[in-house]
């Protein structure tokens, strides 16, 4: 298995639920913006997806006026 296939060799966080608070929206709100589920949105904040499609990640950033490197971050 690959370090990128690995759980535990995952080094990417994703700060969507930060985000959110500091724009007063709800997951739900976020979900209704972007056209995603809220179980695939919380996949996502968990810090348990796997993988994200550029249109999702593009939609989420557009909804929450931020950069992509402000919602996903290497952690050491």
């Amino acid at each position: 298995m690959s370090p990128a296939e690995s759980e535990e060799g995952h080094a990417i966080h994703c700060r969507l639920d930060e985000l959110l608070t500091e724009r007063g929206m709800t997951l739900t709100q976020l979900s209704e913006r972007v056209g995603v589920s809220l179980v695939n949105l919380s996949v996502l904040k968990n810090d348990r997806a796997r993988a994200i499609r550029f249109s999702t990640l593009t939609a989420v950033c557009r909804a929450l006026d931020c950069e992509v490197g402000e919602l996903l971050v290497l952690t050491p």
